[in-house]
């Protein structure tokens, strides 16, 4: 929804490009050890890493299925079992991939602008959308609020507060140990679930954290035969669990926004729902991650506009449930529920695609050079660069 598990995060190698890609999370480098070269001109993203683009589409295709399979759910228990083991890891493997690739930040001009209009802008304006639409085509008469994330944009919430900190995180010495015990702390505080989503900030933030701590031999380590083997039977332990949970468990703890006494649980049940839920977390998106494919594939070009389909998709989802759509007795059953699947994946991948890009790219990257000043060092570097060229052409003849 959703652009890390460092669920979903170095020997150190080139950092990635600076410049981040539409879907709000830095864009995948060169492979590690391979030689750092711009791309050439009229392709871009020829340089992205086609693992991580497949992993953030087929994390939001997770995504999207969830939410169509939540008003379904309640009248299948393989569904339900189905639905708690993908929300266990679709989300933090999304996070984990955002503070991968978020480890080069800090608070150079260039990339506090990025980070103002490649997320805080299209927050401001997708959830004033959202709420227009929440009022008007939902008929809700709640309030106005631009500072209480509704629905889907929690995430651009989060990634701004997150991204910001990444900075600190890099300086002190036991980085995963301090955001565990946040998040602990997360699920036992009821007030934090108010503002900015408070709640999903702290609980997440281990994700990102770990994603800042990951260096490339990690994913390396998740392509050999071995570890892909393993997974298997580590899936099949995790469904069987899930199947088991499922009547016995509120959903809402994989949703990591509520503390323990919101939902009607003692207070020392958060910490140790929030290790829980870190290492089962931890262990599905090792096995998610090795089973994504490394090359390049059909959908691998579609991993550039996840955050298009994150954003977009939730408008179909709740048009649909507006609608009473998913009302309709047929569609909870084994048919109804694979062919809402099926509906999801083909409406996200549909989003994900270059010409909804297109449409949509003055609300996601906004250029807005009126709103920022020019950086002097920025400005003395173009002055070089163009004195330098007559020089260079010299030479050349």
């Amino acid at each position: 929804m959703f652009d890390a598990v460092s669920p979903l995060g170095h020997i150190r190698r080139a950092l990635p490009p600076s410049r981040t890609p539409a879907d709000g999370v830095p864009g995948p480098r060169t492979p590690a050890g391979a030689p750092e070269r711009q791309p050439p001109a009229g392709r871009p993203g020829a340089q992205r890493d086609a693992f991580f683009d497949n992993v953030k589409y087929l994390a939001i295709v997770l995504v999207a299925a969830g939410h169509t399979w939540a008003p379904l759910k309640s009248d299948s228990r393989v569904l339900e079992g189905l639905y708690n083991v993908v929300y266990t890891f679709h989300m933090p493997a999304f996070v984990i991939i955002s503070g991968y690739f978020s480890r080069s930040f800090d608070m150079r001009p260039d990339r506090l602008k990025r980070l103002v209009t490649g997320v805080a802008v299209p927050y401001v304006v997708f959830q004033t959308a959202y709420l227009l639409f929440r009022r008007f085509v939902g008929h809700s008469a709640e309030p106005f609020d631009l500072v209480s994330p509704w629905y889907l944009t929690w995430f651009l919430c989060a990634l701004f507060v997150w991204r910001l900190t990444s900075p600190l995180w890099k300086l002190v010495r036991r980085p995963l140990p301090i955001a565990l015990g946040i998040a602990m702390i997360g699920s036992v505080s009821p007030g934090t679930g108010a503002g900015l989503d408070l709640g999903r900030i702290l609980q997440f933030l281990p994700f990102f954290v770990l994603g800042l701590t990951l260096r490339p031999e990690h994913f390396t380590a998740l392509r050999r035969r071995w570890v892909r083997i393993a997974s298997l039977p580590v899936a099949a332990v995790a469904l069987a669990v899930g199947w088991w949970t499922a009547p016995r468990l509120q959903d809402n703890w994989f949703y990591r926004e509520s503390a323990a006494q919101n939902l009607g649980a003692p207070w020392w049940t958060g910490p140790l729902m929030t290790l829980g839920l870190f290492a089962c977390a931890l262990l599905l998106t090792a096995v998610f991650f090795a089973w994504v494919p490394r090359r390049r594939t059909w959908f691998t070009a579609l991993g550039a506009g996840t955050l298009y389909g994150y954003l977009l998709h939730g408008f179909v989802v709740k048009s649909v449930t507006y609608s009473g759509w998913f009302d309709q007795a047929w569609l909870h059953g084994p048919f109804g529920e694979i062919l809402v699947t099926l509906l999801a994946a083909a409406v996200v991948t549909l989003l994900c695609t270059r010409p909804v890009q297109r449409v949509f790219r003055f609300a996601m990257e906004p250029k807005m050079e009126w709103a920022f000043r020019r950086d002097a060092a920025e400005v003395a570097r173009g002055r070089e660069h163009k004195e330098q060229a007559p020089a260079r052409e010299s030479v050349s003849a």
